[in-house]
Order: C-alpha cells, then structure tokens, then sequence
C-alpha cells in the first residue's frame, strides 16, 4: 500500500526530494506520438516555464530537471527556514500569486481595517498557507493541475492528463543527491533525445551551462545555486562546485553513449573521488536510479537514521543503497 506525502516527506531527515509525473497510460502528450503523427513538444515549454514561476513562489527550489515527452523529473529542495521568517504580509502576497485568497486577505491587503477576531482568522489562515508554500504536494499540485487544464483546453476533452499521485524520493545524504541530479539531467541523453548536456532541452543542466556563459560564477536566479564544498562563498545552496557537477555530468554523457559503453575515462571526476562511489557503480545509477531504487536513497547509515526519525519499521532498499552507495 503506497504511503502518504506527509510519512515520505521529513525535513529533519533530508530537505531534498525527487519527484516524477508521468502522463496517462505514459502517452506522448508532451512530445511526438510516432503513432498518430500528433506533435505537442510545445507543451515542454510549458511545464518548465511553469515549474520555475512556482520556484519563486514557494520556499520550495528546483535543483535539477527534464520535461521529457511522457513524464517530468524535478529535484527540489525545501527552504524551510526561509518559509519560516516570511513576514505575514509576504505570505498573503506569496500565496495570492497563485489564488485569489480569501475575503479577509483580500480586505487586508486593500487596507481595509480589520476587526480584532477577523485578524486573529486571518493569522490562522496564513499560517496554514505558510505550510502549504512550503508542502512539495502543494507545488506538485499547482504544476500538475495547471498543464493538466492548458492540455485539455487544447485539445478540447476533459479527464486525466497525468497518472496518479507524482512518485517521491527522499535524497538522504550528498551522494544521493549527485547521483540522482545527473540522473535527471542525463535523461535526454539516455532517451536519445540529445547527444549532449549543452543541446539537451527543457533541462536544468541546459540552463546552467547556457548562463554560465564563460562565467563559473554566475548561476541562474531561478535554480538552486550550488555552494560548493566546503560552502565558503554561499550560506546555503547544492554541497559541490559547479564546475565539478558540470565536468561529472559531461563524463557520464560519455560514457553512456552506445560507442562508449563500459569505457572508464582515465578523467575521472574529482566528485566521484570526494564521494567515494565506484565509476562502475556511478554510470549504472546513471541508467538506472528510478528503477533500483524505489524509497529513500542514501548510504546504509542515512537511510537507517532517516528511518528512525520518520518512524519506519522496515527499511525499503538498503540492500541496494548500500551496495551501490556504502
């Protein structure tokens, strides 16, 4: 029985999350059907414009991505803290990007002056959007929902565009997180959709190389920066240098190519050294991350705490965590 949001989300375990969409029946109602000829690759454009509005909505930050033609990867982190010190005007504005609020919001934000027991109403339903700005179902829904509308209108039919809830995994520890943003990242490549990260399109990694633009210090506004390791420039952000995340994903590229496969670069990666993960494991995580793991991803000993915090009593997937992550 599938658990719910609230058992797989615990931000004292991890703020990092994997989560997948995958259109009904996994139909290619975002990209060419070979079958009936039709052609909805515009829709890619919509579900990367989309993503990255909600990004500057919620406290919630898009550290890897690929609209791909039948599914959707997004990693996310969850900025809790910045969430928690939102004054209690920004979240009413925050939230009314996105909904129309209430009558109380609406009033106050008119400046209308407020009675004492609506003000006190009006606090309590802020803070149950301060919760929901910062909830990965609430960002998921609000991408979801909104492609699901834009592809019904156009194709002018009613029902289900995606499947059913969007798949979640908790990112426990840096290893987890590096390999499962390249395995996102790469997804063009793998499909054969691109022949490299640079050409590969509506993906994170795209856009990171196109705004560095010669420029390792620059990084896009839209996308969770990376602080590098040790975090001596930033106060928070991804825990390795950009150019080394870059240098692995094009590595790895590589090596997944058909001409290349099972070659080892004597180039390798200084990230892969620092993390401690074998070439051999890395490059089939790379093909096979979604697949191998189903739960919680991380070492042995992060997924055996995680659990204890979360409360679980079985521990899904440690046999594979540790053979492929320590």
């Amino acid at each position: 029985m599938p658990r719910s949001r609230k058992t797989q989300v615990a931000l004292s375990a991890t703020p990092y999350y994997h989560c997948v969409s995958r259109c009904v029946r996994r139909a290619f109602l975002c990209g060419k059907d070979t079958l009936t000829g039709q052609d909805f690759s515009h829709r890619r454009a919509w579900i990367e414009t989309r993503l990255l509005h909600l990004a500057q909505v919620f406290a919630v930050e898009v550290c890897a991505y690929a609209v791909m033609s039948n599914h959707v990867h997004v990693v996310l982190h969850i900025d809790q803290a910045t969430a928690e010190r939102w004054p209690f005007r920004e979240v009413i504005d925050q939230w009314h990007k996105l909904f129309k609020g209430s009558f109380l919001s609406q009033r106050y934000c008119r400046g209308e002056l407020l009675g004492r027991a609506e003000l006190n109403a009006l606090h309590q339903q802020v803070e149950v959007w301060r919760g929901r700005l910062q909830d990965i179902s609430w960002y998921m829904r609000c991408l979801n929902e909104d492609i699901a509308r834009k592809a019904n209108q156009e194709d002018n039919c009613t029902g289900r565009f995606w499947e059913g809830r969007f798949k979640c995994q908790a990112l426990l520890d840096e290893k987890a997180l590096a390999a499962c943003m390249a395995y996102v990242d790469l997804n063009p490549i793998r499909a054969g959709m691109a022949p490299s990260p640079e050409t590969s399109e509506f993906t994170a990694v795209q856009r990171r190389i196109l705004h560095r633009d010669g420029n390792s210090t620059t990084q896009p506004h839209d996308l969770h920066p990376f602080a590098g390791n040790p975090r001596e420039d930033m106060p928070k952000g991804l825990p390795f240098r950009l150019d080394d995340y870059l240098e692995l994903v094009d590595w790895t590229g590589r090596q997944l190519r058909d001409d290349k496969r099972g070659a080892v670069s004597n180039s390798l990666p200084p990230i892969l050294e620092r993390l401690a993960i074998e070439p051999k494991h890395w490059l089939y995580m790379s093909r096979h991350f979604e697949s191998r793991f189903k739960g919680m991803v991380g070492t042995a000993y992060s997924i055996k705490a995680a659990c204890t915090k979360m409360g679980y009593r079985r521990r899904t997937g440690l046999a594979d965590c540790r053979a492929l992550l320590g």
